[in-house]
């Protein structure tokens, strides 16, 4: 009988449509609400993303999986409630739950002690209780879904039997055959695994997906591609992505015209997709590298051989419209440049914002407004923007100042630049503001859309920094609506305990103030806008949840208690 290794994993969903996602033990049909599909085969897996449509728009229906005209999920011993899919209607309320950095189950026991309770598996214990009409509607994953470069005990037991870990990369994950062990360890759990059969998800990777530090620098990548087993690595961590987060992120309609899952289709029905899978990966790679990136990119790029590729996708999900964003793999650090994204993806961005190129950078116009002038009302604003980036754009000022110096510190202009880089690697300074002219970029973005009549609300979702705070921003003049960043991390690691205190002083505006002063006469420009914290920092596993309706936004953030259940520790409004 074939069996589910994975899954099932409710993806895509919107007011109509829906995806399941599943991995199997070996070819066969899978059936969903009606809908069936044949497996396709990668690497000698198998996998299925069955398509739902026709749903109708705000509803729930309980699903079931079906292999071969067989019933596999739910098992025969489950307690669990139903998996349901429930679809939202435009313009309604919409519930985003999100969060990032999320380390799996493990065998080690102090090592569980020092990782804490998981707020993923906090989730699904909270919905078992509460009324469906509470659930969240969707999901979003802002990296680090699994630990490349730190496997579990149980997956490195399985790499030992096939290959010897006294060689490079020794414990790390080496190929694709690795990751899908690493994936099916790290989703596995029951509870979480109820959860994401229920829950739509949408994901993003960041550099733990393939490895700490992934595209910091062009120094960094030089030095990876000296190395003989770095190639594998990075084919096989974008293969196993491909398969197990970004068909996922893409609805139905989108998937019928993606070139590159169509020839998977093509040819993992009938024979091993991987061969297509490892042209595509290399093909990617070695256009994100050209140096004429930064002016049309690789895969989203006009020169690119899957120019209909691209990371970065956009949700429309009630009244949210979400823009996620790849700042990872789609980094330009060749032939001179240095971005966070290209000028291609930037000007995608813009499209998705639906700002004008001609309001960039310029005063808004005068506010539309209705009712009493005390008390005014925003006439249509009924669209709140997020945009989801796996690295924060808004960090504590004083980790600003210095990661910005430091880029400069890096580049030719800088003294020791040799110095500035490795300071640059150990110290994890590669966030926007280690892109500044990228981050200037993005805030002009976002300050446009902030400005846009139907804007309600304008939020940056992010993770990555294994704390959790909130930051309004402060442009000049006042923009109509409000910039929020929103950090959320881990879901569930650790913080090691010596940095705690740094980050919480890096708020402090003495230290904000001589780093400033320090980036500013380095050369430095200074900054478009200001920022201030109004909440956190915390530390812990934590969740956020993003609550829109109508022209109101709350945002709350809630830690994982060592006995199973979520506090709020912080909740904000938003518009």
């Amino acid at each position: 009988m074939t069996n589910v290794v994975l899954g099932p994993i409710l993806r895509y969903a919107d007011d109509t449509s829906a995806t399941v996602w599943l991995e199997l033990d070996e070819a066969c049909t899978v059936e969903v609400l009606g809908s069936a599909v044949d497996t396709f085969q990668v690497g000698g897996h198998h996998y299925a993303l069955v398509t739902i449509r026709d749903l109708q728009p705000g509803t729930s229906t309980p699903y079931d999986v079906r292999v071969d005209g067989a019933l596999v999920w739910p098992a025969p011993a489950d307690t669990h409630p139903p998996s349901r899919i429930r679809t939202v209607a435009r313009g309604t309320r919409a519930r985003l739950l999100f969060g990032s950095c999320r380390f799996g189950p493990t065998e080690d026991a102090a090592r569980r002690r020092a990782l804490g309770p998981d707020a993923l598996e906090s989730c699904a214990r909270r919905l078992m209780d509460m009324p469906e009409r509470d659930w969240p509607d969707a999901m979003l994953f802002l990296g680090d879904q699994v630990y490349a470069d730190q496997p579990a005990p149980q997956v490195r037991r399985e790499i030992a039997e096939r290959r010897d870990l006294r060689e490079p990369p020794g414990e790390e994950i080496a190929d694709f055959e690795e990751y899908t062990a690493l994936y099916r360890y790290g989703w596995s759990d029951p509870l979480v695994r109820w959860l994401l059969s229920t829950v739509p998800s949408m994901m993003i990777f960041d550099d733990h997906d393939v490895r700490d530090d992934w595209n910091t620098s062009l120094e960094w990548r030089t030095a990876m591609a000296a190395e003989p087993w770095w190639r594998e690595r990075l084919l096989g961590g974008l293969i196993s992505y491909w398969v197990y987060q970004h068909i996922g992120n893409l609805g139905p309609d989108d998937l019928d015209k993606d070139p590159t899952y169509l020839a998977v289709l093509a040819a993992g029905r009938t024979g091993d997709a991987l061969p297509v899978l490892r042209e595509f990966a290399a093909a990617a790679d070695t256009e994100l590298r050209a140096p004429e990136a930064g002016r049309g990119h690789g895969p989203s790029g006009p020169r690119g051989r899957y120019k209909n590729m691209r990371w970065s996708y956009r949700r429309d999900l009630g009244s949210l419209r979400l823009i996620v964003l790849d700042t990872r793999a789609g980094r330009i650090l060749e032939g001179g440049d240095r971005a966070m994204l290209s000028d291609t993806d930037f000007e995608w961005l813009r499209d998705q914002l639906r700002v004008d190129a001609d309001a960039i950078g310029h005063e808004p116009p005068p506010p539309v407004l209705s009712g009493d002038a005390d008390s005014p009302v925003r006439s249509g604003a009924d669209e709140h923007v997020v945009v989801a980036s796996s690295l924060p754009w808004l960090l504590p000022h004083a980790v600003h100042h210095l990661q910005s110096w430091n880029e400069l510190a890096c580049s030719e202009r800088g003294r020791w630049p040799k110095l500035a880089e490795r300071i640059r690697q150990v110290g994890d300074l590669e966030h926007w503001a280690a892109f500044r002219d990228s981050f200037d970029r993005l805030t002009g973005l976002l300050r446009a859309a902030a400005d846009r009549p139907r804007t309600a609300s304008v939020s940056v979702l992010s993770g990555d920094v294994h704390h959790s705070y909130l930051a309004a921003a402060e442009f000049t003049p006042p923009s109509r609506s409000r910039v929020v960043q929103v950090t959320c991390s881990p879901l569930h690691n650790a913080t090691p305990p010596h940095l705690t205190v740094p980050l919480r002083f890096a708020w402090s505006r003495p230290l904000a103030a001589v780093l400033r002063r320090l980036a500013g006469r380095a050369g430095v420009p200074s900054v478009p806008l200001g920022w201030s914290k109004s909440a956190g920092p915390y530390f812990g596993n934590m969740v956020g949840l993003l609550d829109t309706d109508g022209e109101h936004a709350t945002v709350s953030l809630q830690r994982a208690d060592d006995d199973g259940g979520l506090t709020t520790v912080s909740r904000s409004r938003l518009s």
